[in-house]
């Protein structure tokens, strides 16, 4: 009988592990789909909230919305928590086939159930040979909302990152015209304006910063400085973070994560093309921040679209990209929930 378990790729602890799943015929540790949910779970979400639940099944695994973690005021539409799952979706992927595992996944595989985001089956397939990178690029990467240096970000380095989106099924818009890029930054700051006097956004920003040890935005990965006149202004509470950048014009870039419509399976396709240009500027020793407060309020999100994209494309995300100090230190990943907490039953 010729009979495969898959191990996971660089997962020396998995040899060991008795329970194993069938799926579809290929033998696969159960620790082994615990471990790829466990660095799924790496991805960025809105706020840190990590709105995410998984269930692993005979077939391989299901990702569900945790609605109870959806950002009732500044989120409604649970457009930000489509896309943070769709971030985890693609992470997914990444460290499956890295691990020699290809996933195929159906999105909203059962109209019935509007929480069960995508089903994923895996076939065995070769690791690339970018495996070993992409699961570092999974494990380094993080939100760093230090200032970044005034090196510019050469319009060719946009370009590929959008590139790395449109090879993954999805659409993104380098922002590279000096008048766009001054539209932008206008229309950020006067979303953070807006925001700020709605007192319901700003207690659910209170209540998912300083939070606790798994989830939320820690005082140590929030910038100890007041918020300064900058083009586009952060909406979370001085931290403790150290940043003695000096206030120079930066010379960062922007993008536009876009999608035909403004649906949930276009929301679910954003967040993975969040992640394919994210794992790809940490490779490129880019620094990445996403920018939601523009496509939250309606006004702006508007105006981005009709003034920047001229109608074109659907505004779902904006990503700032730049370069930090080389004599900075990597910062750690924010923290995350344990491994049973996202697991259902």
């Amino acid at each position: 009988m010729n009979e495969r378990v898959i191990r996971p790729y660089a997962s020396p602890g998995a040899e060991g592990d008795a329970d194993v799943i069938d799926l579809a015929g290929i033998r696969v540790p159960a620790q082994m789909l615990r471990r790829l949910v466990s660095l799924a779970i790496r991805a960025p979400s809105v706020h840190n909230t990590q709105p995410w639940l998984w269930r692993i099944h005979p077939d391989g695994l299901d990702l569900h919305a945790d609605e109870s973690r959806r950002l009732t005021a500044a989120d409604p539409t649970g457009r930000n928590l489509v896309i943070s799952c769709g971030a985890a979706l693609h992470h997914l992927r990444v460290v499956a086939h890295a691990s020699g595992l290809l996933a195929d996944v159906d999105r909203f595989a059962d109209p019935d159930d509007p929480t069960l985001l995508a089903r994923v089956r895996f076939t065995p397939a070769p690791p690339p040979r970018t495996a070993a990178a992409d699961l570092r690029a999974v494990q380094e990467r993080c939100t760093d909302r230090r200032r970044f240096t005034s090196w510019p970000v050469p319009h060719g380095r946009l370009n590929l990152l959008a590139q790395a989106v449109e090879r993954d099924g999805g659409y993104a818009v380098p922002i590279s015209d000096v008048t766009d890029r001054f539209r932008v930054d206008l229309l950020a700051a006067r979303a953070h304006r807006l925001q700020e006097r709605d007192a319901a956004i700003t207690a659910e920003v209170q209540q998912w910063t300083h939070r606790n040890a798994y989830d939320g935005l820690p005082a140590d990965h929030l910038p100890a400085r007041a918020p300064v006149p900058d083009k586009i202004p952060s909406r979370f509470d001085e931290g403790l973070l150290p940043d003695d950048g000096q206030e120079v014009e930066s010379g960062d870039g922007v993008i536009v994560i876009c999608g035909d419509d403004d649906s949930r399976a276009s929301w679910l396709r954003a967040g993975e093309s969040l992640s394919a240009l994210w794992l790809t500027a940490v490779k490129d020793g880019l620094s990445v921040v996403p920018l939601s407060q523009v496509i939250e309020v309606p006004e702006t999100r508007e105006a981005l679209q009709h003034q920047v994209l001229g109608d074109l494309a659907v505004a779902l995300l904006l990503v700032r990209i730049g370069w930090q100090p080389i004599s900075r230190g990597q910062l750690a990943p924010t923290p995350r929930r344990p491994l049973d907490d996202v697991l259902m039953a």
